[in-house]
């Protein structure tokens, strides 16, 4: 008989931290058990010290649980922790977590870069988790960080692993991004106003992100563990934020390495046909299907597509050639599933069906 895993929440009364929340209410493997926030939080109860946001009513198990302070000592009954925590804090709380024995699932940016932290989107690349079973058994040490990447990098690395999967090197993508309000946080006032009626075609470090990340994650395992970059893509991104709540829309366009490109028809079923190890594994919050191709003009749409199998699974549409590299689409992901806090659930239900929680 399977037993659930205690988890926590970090940084629970914020944007991330409430969507953690939700999608671990009533969850097979995962029991909420406890939550942290700032000290202006601590010692109240959630329903009390949250300004919850989210669409769906707080779940009855979060309402009485009694926030405390993000500090390992208050988590070490956790067999995981997920963290929605604010990059300016989340550095040396998340340190202190996995210098206790704890494992921290982070959406923050301060340790994707680390040579040694995995940078995981689930759909894709599972298999650097597979680092992490090694290092506990060399090291006899349970405590590690794993990250979820940025929102707009875990809607792109989809399908382009899965081309690479299929037909070998991409060698050049660009990438527009029409990226979500939701995907700024709570920013009530000034950005609501200067989003209405308006395209903001700059969102600080996200290009870079986008850039990097993408390497990262579609990159290889080293000898040392360490993961290496993919060294022979080049990525080009330009990112806007729009007036949509929920749901970022990629333009892309791709050049595979080979001459022996594939037809429009391959590249379509190629992307229908990709299977990730999730799916596999029997994960519960795996989607059904890990990316949708879409045959209308006019999809995907975020109003209309966002939400496919809860938001987990991938939207593409569009698919064409490119005449001035081999092919574009446009891509569709919930930014705050799987590439926010989804990814997260996903890769903690990945971990658990691993035999590493």
């Amino acid at each position: 008989m399977t037993t659930t895993k205690k988890a926590g929440v970090l940084g629970a009364t914020g944007s991330v931290g409430q969507k953690f929340i939700l999608l671990l209410a009533e969850h097979p493997d995962f029991e909420l058990y406890k939550l942290g926030a700032s000290s202006r939080s601590a010692g109240r109860s959630y329903a009390k010290a949250v300004k919850w946001r989210q669409t769906a009513t707080i779940p009855q198990s979060a309402t009485e649980l009694v926030v405390v302070e993000c500090k390992a000592s208050e988590f070490v009954d956790c067999d995981v922790v997920f963290s929605g925590l604010d990059s300016d804090v989340a550095g040396d709380i998340e340190k202190e977590f996995k210098e206790s024995g704890l494992v921290v699932i982070s959406n923050a940016k301060n340790y994707r870069r680390a040579p040694d932290v995995p940078l995981v989107v689930p759909l894709i690349n599972s298999s650097h988790l597979d680092v992490v079973a090694r290092r506990v058994k060399q090291e006899k040490k349970q405590g590690f960080i794993i990250c979820n990447s940025n929102c707009s990098t875990a809607g792109l690395v989809v399908p382009l692993g899965a081309l690479i999967a299929k037909f070998g090197d991409i060698s050049d993508v660009t990438v527009t991004t029409l990226q979500a309000i939701s995907g700024a946080g709570f920013s009530p006032g000034v950005l609501g106003f200067d989003i209405l009626d308006n395209v903001i075609p700059y969102i600080s470090g996200e290009e870079e992100k986008l850039e990097w990340e993408t390497k990262k994650i579609l990159g290889s395992i080293a000898e040392d563990d360490s993961f290496a970059l993919r060294s022979n893509m080049t990525v080009s991104a330009q990112c806007n934020r729009v007036a949509v709540s929920d749901g970022h829309l990629e333009c892309v366009s791709i050049k595979f390495a080979t001459p022996n490109k594939p037809s429009v028809e391959e590249v379509k079923q190629a992307l229908r046909d990709y299977v990730c190890e999730s799916q596999k594994l029997g994960c519960p919050s795996a989607p059904k299907q890990c990316i949708y191709v879409l045959e209308e003009d006019d999809r995907p749409q975020p109003r209309l597509d966002r939400n496919r199998d809860n938001g987990y699974a991938i939207s593409v549409g569009r698919v064409r050639e490119d005449p001035v590299f081999d092919f574009k689409f446009i891509v569709l992901s919930h930014n705050t599933v799987i590439g926010a806090a989804g990814s997260g659930i996903l890769i903690a239900e990945t971990l658990f069906k691993k035999g590493l929680l």
